[in-house]
């Protein structure tokens, strides 16, 4: 840092200098033009005062010339300069230092056409006749009747170029003096710059060296110390996108981590460069343990190894489904993609492995329903056709035999509508397109009204109806949907209790442990009851315990399962309890106020 503080203190002194030289230039024009001027101005007043005090005679007259001669040599005894008197047409009629007569006319004399113009003129020249440099001022003169013209006086400029050199002499001896002052003082200015240069530079390289907390203590309020806060702010900044970057690659990371679907990436060589933990839960191997191993060590998994390979071979994209077995079938679906650089490098494989087995199963289960549906509906579909068929052939002559044959159809067509409805209203419900309306239900009146509309179901098998229902509860609910599950829940129970029997709605309310309040619904019968290995299928759709007796009660399989669905729907729950013979209880617990 030292020859560079010497070359700063040299460009210092090199700049001083110029300045120092520049301006005293400067100041030499400048007491120049200012001791002209001066000039100028004083030779105006003395030629007005002049003018004033002048005795002018005509100057057409015979002895003008001599006398104007002999008055302007006295003039110029007592203003020390040459006085000459010129006619408006130019003609000089009298001078200080020369003979008139052999004089050129002066109307085209700089300082004449100046006068004439604006009132006075003045001109610098070197003059032929005292070879020297003159300053001249003109100025018109007019006396009534005598005189109409200028009068100039000129005056030589040695004077002034003698002050001149005086000033620089002068000027030199003081620049001489300020320009070891000056060097003093760049060298003193070079290393206060340098000294705070060198910590920073120091700072600069800790901080090349990736020593972020590295920082400049300089405190100063010039330009220095603005660098000393950038480098500083630099450092900062390094130090916050360092943060910053650490942060996104441990958010990346925690994405990886987190994601359910399984992230797989192979580099050219067939090895393992990145697993996150959902392939490894997929594939069951531990957490890093083939990380830079070649993919071929998962010989378990033949066929999604090899499938992996052919992709990092081919480089294309691939789409395809495999069946692992671990020792469950699992159905993973393999999405491959190449990567390349920006030069068309080939950078490896990125696959994406998802668990499909619970989508292939849905799938199965819509072929199942599809293929239920197909079934429900050909046998009423069936019926109807073949007792149409019979009573159009005219194969029936009995009245009865026929109206009972109408009946069959008629009761057909009703359990095809009901099976329609039921389709299609579960499709709603699932598909989420019967949108809840919230309102407030006051239980008592409700269930009163429902026990009513069961009522004559009820009396037809002679079964005793009861409810429990506390007149003050109240239930905020979806009324029209609230209604149809306990009309279907009491429906099966009237339909599966034998005649004399006793069915029970029965609604309290309760707390949870966690002080939400909550209504409870029970609807029991003293029914045929429900098998134990059938209870946990029973919301399913079709699923029927007795198909024989279902199909008899025009049960169309989908009651249940409409019922869970609303019951969610109300961000409750159901559960059965049942013993054969002996009778089922359904429990449905609702919110009381819905979120």
């Amino acid at each position: 840092m030292r020859p560079f503080r010497i070359r700063l203190t040299i460009i210092l002194m090199v700049m001083i200098g110029i300045s120092m030289a520049g301006a005293g230039l400067t100041m030499a024009r400048v007491f120049e033009k200012s001791h002209i001027s001066a000039l100028e101005e004083n030779m105006i007043r003395e030629i007005q005062l002049l003018s004033r005090t002048f005795d002018f005679h005509q100057a057409q007259s015979g002895d003008a010339i001599d006398y104007y001669t002999r008055e302007a040599r006295e003039l110029a005894a007592l203003t020390d300069s040459r006085v000459t008197f010129i006619s408006k047409n130019g003609t000089v009629i009298g001078d200080s230092e020369s003979d008139p007569r052999h004089m050129d006319n002066h109307s085209g004399r700089e300082e004449i056409k100046d006068a004439a113009r604006k009132g006075s003129g003045s001109a610098i020249r070197h003059s032929s006749t005292l070879k020297e440099d003159m300053l001249y001022v003109a100025v018109p003169v007019v006396s009534a009747g005598n005189f109409d013209g200028f009068i100039r006086l000129s005056v030589s400029l040695a004077s002034v170029d003698q002050g001149v050199r005086k000033g620089w002499t002068l000027m030199a001896g003081g620049l001489a003096i300020l320009f070891v002052i000056a060097a003093v003082v760049s060298y003193r200015v070079a290393a206060g710059l340098t000294s705070p240069l060198e910590k920073i530079t120091r700072v600069a390289g800790r901080i090349s060296k990736l020593d972020y907390d590295a920082r400049v203590n300089i405190n100063r309020k010039d330009e220095i110390g603005e660098l000393a806060k950038a480098i500083n702010g630099m450092a900062d900044s390094l130090q916050n996108q360092l943060q910053t970057i650490r942060d996104n690659e441990n958010l990346l990371q925690s994405v990886l981590d987190n994601m359910t679907t399984g992230i797989l990436l192979v580099n050219p060589e067939g090895k393992i460069a990145l697993i996150n933990p959902a392939t490894e839960n997929m594939l069951h191997i531990k957490g890093g343990q083939f990380n830079g191993r070649p993919v071929a060590e998962l010989k378990q998994y033949y066929e999604l190894t090899r499938l992996i390979q052919e992709g990092i071979e081919r480089r294309e994209n691939i789409h395809e489904e495999r069946s692992v077995y671990q020792p469950a079938e699992t159905i993973l679906q393999l999405d491959g993609v190449p990567m390349f650089g920006e030069d068309g490098s080939f950078k490896g494989m990125l696959f994406l492995l998802q668990n499909i087995t619970a989508i292939r199963r849905l799938e199965n289960m819509r072929s199942e329903f599809v293929a239920n549906v197909s079934h429900e509906l050909k046998t009423p579909v069936a019926a109807v056709k073949g007792f149409a068929e019979t009573l159009l052939g005219g194969g029936v002559k009995d009245e009865e035999t026929a109206r009972s044959f109408l009946q069959i159809i008629y009761d057909e067509s009703e359990r095809l509508n009901r099976l329609i409805s039921d389709i299609l209203d579960l499709s709603k419900i699932e598909s989420r397109r019967s949108p809840m309306d919230y309102a407030p239900v006051h239980m008592a009146t409700f269930c009163a009204s429902i026990l009513d509309t069961m009522a004559t179901v009820a009396e037809k098998k002679r079964i005793a109806l009861h409810g429990d229902i506390p007149e003050e509860l109240f239930i905020e609910a979806d009324e029209d949907k609230l209604r149809q599950i306990l009309i279907n829940l009491l429906s099966n129970a009237i339909s599966y209790t034998q005649d004399g029997g006793k069915v029970e709605l029965n609604v309290r309310e309760i707390q949870d442990a966690e002080g939400t309040e909550k209504i409870l619904i029970h609807v029991t019968d003293t029914g045929i009851g429900i098998p134990k290995k059938d209870q946990p299928r029973i919301f399913e759709r079709f699923y029927r315990v007795d198909k024989a007796r279902s199909r008899s009660s025009g049960g169309t399989g989908l009651g249940l399962s409409i019922v869970k669905h609303l019951v969610e729907l109300h961000h409750g729950e159901i559960s059965v309890e049942s013993e054969l013979g002996i009778g089922t209880t359904f429990t449905v617990e609702l919110p009381m106020l819905q979120d």
